[in-house]
């Protein structure tokens, strides 16, 4: 997947995630990709709750050595 903004909020904790993952939502025009990689766990049950709230659309999640990346279509 080609992202068209990156938020690398690795190594952080709640609520940084979910703020920059808001912060890039905002800045994003529709129809363009959001990709947020972190490694904090809540965070990555939190986001894609947060998605759902938004009205976005969450078109994917996945993990490898403890980094998540979830992909998210503003």
């Amino acid at each position: 997947m080609d992202p068209d903004i990156i938020v690398d909020v690795i190594g952080e904790t709640c609520p940084v995630p979910l703020v920059e993952m808001r912060k890039a939502v905002l800045k994003a025009e529709k129809g363009k990709v959001i990709e947020v990689k972190g490694t904090h766990p809540a965070s990555k049950q939190e986001i894609p709750m947060a998605v759902d709230s938004l009205g976005l659309k969450l078109l994917k999640t996945e993990e490898s050595d403890g980094i998540w990346h979830i992909y998210i279509r503003r």
